[in-house]
């Protein structure tokens, strides 16, 4: 009668096995949500495929198969599911891990930036940090320090000097391009 389209045949059968392929699941997933999912994907794919369904054994026996096979499927993508959720947490935490060691490394070369731009006179000092830290151009450091154009170059070669032998080459050039293009 349901491959006719009988929609009563149907709800008696959704009457008569309903709960109890719902108690199936259940006992063996502990999922309410999940079960009552793969219920009700039984029964819309009973309904769906009405016209072509052959059943060779009992009604009973082939929605109970069905509730198998849907669990088994279920299980298997909740495995793949969690194996991909482990797989981020991994590496978020590596991501992580490693972040705050670029940053402890990152905070380890300022203080030594720091310290060695300390070294230096008051004057270098200052215009070196409106130079570089303060991206000031060389005009505007002469008219905001009140000194002569050719003070500020020389200062600004006296401190990159200092720095390049204090903290060598390579510190110095990845310190100016991570440290102060941000």
């Amino acid at each position: 009668m349901i491959q006719q389209g009988d929609t009563l045949a149907f709800d008696e059968i959704y009457e008569k096995y309903w709960a109890k392929l719902y108690a199936f699941a259940y006992n063996r997933l502990r999922e309410k949500e999940a079960c009552e999912e793969i219920i009700q994907d039984i029964f819309v794919s009973l309904w769906s495929n009405r016209e072509n369904l052959q059943i060779t054994s009992s009604l009973s026996g082939y929605l109970f198969q069905a509730v198998k096979y849907q669990m088994l499927n279920f299980m298997k993508s909740t495995q793949v599911r969690n194996s991909y959720i482990d797989s981020f947490n991994h590496f978020r935490d590596a991501l992580f891990d490693d972040s705050t060691n670029e940053q402890m490394a990152l905070n380890d070369l300022k203080m030594m930036l720091e310290k060695s731009i300390e070294e230096l006179p008051e004057k270098c000092q200052e215009v070196f940090r409106l130079s570089r830290i303060h991206h000031l151009s060389i005009q505007e450091i002469a008219l905001q320090l009140n000194i002569s154009h050719k003070t500020v170059e020389n200062h600004l070669s006296k401190g990159l000097k200092h720095l390049r032998s204090s903290l060598g080459d390579f510190l110095v050039f990845s310190i100016f391009f991570e440290l102060f293009i941000h």
